[in-house]
């Protein structure tokens, strides 16, 4: 389990997280809520180390990595989908997703791995050769996803995995976050569209101005009037 614990990040003269704390229970799907600025990708980079925090803990498995380097929390199992994708884009489909295995030696389960990110997304495998940059946003997140899930993560944080797609991307993205968390691998999602957010999710938090404000299981939220105020857009 991914465990964080008072958790408290400044940016210069901003205080992102004010001592937030929130659990990942193994083979779950955890999802943060909240506007813009509420400190949803703050938290994801300061697990990953990518943010230097204050003060708290981060715990996985019963293992302190709070301060560790990046590579090494990465090679722990967990892993970042980030915002905005961030393919290389004048690398191909196969560049991509070989980078994404940069830390394993296994060669035979490289390649296993990568058949199984093709089944899961049959146009990277149609478009292998083709480079990242010349794809549609709802394409790049796919092989966003693809080149995480060859590091062979345990933990798949995912940073708005569905901003900017159109609607038939958005499903289509959401399905296989369940198809993902169906075989153990356990999700931590930040969304801004709470409704598919929540849907898939067993839990979710609500951040607000760097704090968590309430939580609840996925669908006590999907019915929680402050929830369908502020964030469904229903009275």
């Amino acid at each position: 389990m991914l465990s964080i614990k008072n958790l408290s990040v400044h940016y210069g003269g901003i205080h992102a997280l004010r001592g937030i704390s929130l659990d990942v229970p193994a083979g779950k799907i955890v999802t943060l809520i909240g506007a813009n600025g509420a400190g949803k990708s703050t938290t994801l980079n300061a697990i990953i180390g990518l943010v230097k925090a204050d003060s708290g803990s981060v715990s996985w498995n019963g293992q302190d990595i709070y301060g560790g380097q990046t590579k090494a929390i990465v090679e722990s199992g967990i892993v970042l989908v980030p915002e905005g994708r961030r393919v290389f884009p004048n690398l191909s489909v196969d560049e991509n997703l070989t980078l994404g295995a940069y830390a394993r030696n296994d060669r035979a389960e490289i390649e296993a791995d990568r058949e199984r990110v093709f089944g899961l997304f049959p146009r990277l495998k149609e478009r292998h050769k083709q480079k990242a940059g010349t794809f549609s946003g709802g394409e790049q997140q796919m092989l966003a996803v693809g080149r995480a899930l060859m590091s062979k993560p345990k933990v798949l944080m995912m940073d708005e995995p569905s901003l900017g797609l159109a609607p038939i991307f958005v499903g289509m993205i959401f399905d296989i976050i369940r198809q993902i968390n169906s075989i153990g691998v356990t999700v931590l999602l930040v969304e801004q569209n709470a409704k598919v957010a929540l849907s898939v999710a067993d839990t979710g938090y609500v951040m607000e101005t760097g704090t968590i404000s309430f939580s609840g299981s996925g669908q006590e939220l999907l019915a929680d009037d402050r929830v369908r105020r502020a964030y469904l857009g229903e009275s």
